[in-house]
């Protein structure tokens, strides 16, 4: 495990709207993170398999697959069941945080999502993960 206090968070993001996966690369480097954008569940994956990322952020519905599978997948198949994950949507269900919850979500952030409060977010990760 890594020594949280010292190294950048890296940061997995999954999301197929190039603008949101422009958002988080930006808040990435003015935040001092590593930040892996990726457009889809293929990707994801292989990224997933070279390195473990601290954060997973994935969007609920991906062109195609759903987020929240995606998340399982990467924990469950790929050996990655510490890692923390977040979800975006700009879905309105009653049921999606419950879900996002049941799917291994630790934070659910709607979208359009404030900066400062993504970059708490992730704070509270790196916390939590120190603390595992």
């Amino acid at each position: 495990m890594k020594d949280h206090r010292c190294s950048p968070v890296t940061i997995l993001a999954i999301d197929d709207q190039p603008e949101v996966l422009a958002q988080i690369a930006e808040i990435a480097k003015n935040s001092g993170y590593r930040c892996h954008c990726v457009p889809d569940a293929h990707a994801a994956e292989e990224v997933a398999r070279e390195t473990t990322p601290d954060l997973i952020v994935a969007d609920v519905n991906l062109s195609g697959h759903s987020g929240l599978t995606v998340c399982e997948e990467i924990k469950e198949h790929i050996g990655h069941q510490e890692v923390q994950v977040m979800f975006l949507s700009s879905s309105q269900g009653p049921d999606i945080i419950r879900r996002a919850h049941a799917s291994g979500g630790s934070y659910y952030l709607r979208k359009p999502f404030d900066s400062a409060v993504f970059v708490q977010l992730v704070e509270k990760t790196r916390m939590i993960a120190h603390l595992v």
